[in-house]
């Protein structure tokens, strides 16, 4: 059976804050709306290319009076109106007001939401997942995507109540990640009945009982990495459901990192013995 064929989207010029349109891309800055519509924003030209490429459905495609007869973005309004897609013509007050700061970027985007379901992942070889304990701070799994994109892992697993990673902050700090990067969420327990079935190392870190992060050898098996949360470490529960618990060295006064820090510098180490990864592309 053939593809259906999207209907065309409409053109739309606005320059009132009162729409109603405009109001409820507004209202996406709200994780509760987020939610209930499935839908987040993506802004800049790079980021909507990147998510169009990456085949994510997007909604609406919006950019600044000012974009008109530029012919990169004329080509990417046609190319999201043929998928379906509305477009509209926006004042730079209201591309500001959606974006929520001044001189935004001139394109932002609505996209559908994308998860990957816990049983579709199926680890083998030396695959990498990343797996984080609540983190909390919109900057770090924006940051920590980014990093697991550059790594080559193979996907992010959010456990329990963490920061939303199709928040507008997240979205941002991914540089584009977000779209090429499979994410899938669990509650605790899922996760450590998640852990318990993995057919490789699931390495976590620990203060207690941990060993030096570059001691594992992470060859020839897949590799579950789990962070803990950015202040209070995993729980006991999570770390009882780790095959190997590790921990990197401090050498100066500061007694921890940045959780995007120690989540790069692990990764990094063991995509190294995985891949005999000698750094000189990174």
């Amino acid at each position: 059976m053939s593809t259906p064929i999207s209907a065309p989207g409409r053109v739309r010029e606005i320059t009132s804050l009162t729409n109603p349109i405009i109001k409820d891309i507004r209202l996406l800055e709200k994780k509760r709306h987020r939610d209930e519509t499935g839908l987040f924003l993506a802004e800049g030209m790079k980021l909507v290319i990147d998510a169009i490429e990456n085949g994510w459905t997007i909604r609406t495609l919006i950019y600044s009076k000012a974009g008109r007869g530029q012919e990169n973005v004329e080509k990417l309004a046609a190319r999201c109106l043929a998928q379906g897609a509305d477009v509209l013509i926006v004042s730079e007050k209201v591309l500001g007001t959606i974006a929520r700061r001044d001189n935004p970027q001139m394109v932002m985007g609505v996209f559908e939401q994308r998860w990957t379901a816990p049983a579709a992942i199926k680890p083998a070889g030396n695959d990498v997942w990343v797996a984080l304990d609540r983190v909390r701070d919109p900057g770090n799994l924006g940051t920590i995507i980014r990093t697991a994109d550059a790594a080559g892992a193979k996907g992010v697993v959010l456990v329990g109540q963490t920061t939303d990673p199709f928040a507008t902050e997240t979205v941002r700090a991914t540089m584009g990640s977000v779209f090429a990067v499979p994410l899938t969420r669990m509650s605790e327990a899922e996760f450590i009945s998640f852990a318990k079935a993995w057919p490789g190392m699931v390495a976590g870190t620990h203060l207690k009982g941990a060993v030096d992060y570059r001691e594992p050898d992470y060859t020839k098996e897949p590799v579950l990495l789990l962070m803990g949360n950015e202040q209070a470490g995993m729980t006991d529960d999570l770390a009882d459901a780790c095959s190997t618990l590790i921990k990197i060295p401090q050498a100066g006064r500061a007694d921890s990192l940045n959780l995007a820090i120690a989540t790069g510098v692990c990764l990094f180490e063991v995509r190294r013995h995985a891949l005999n990864f000698d750094g000189d592309d990174a």
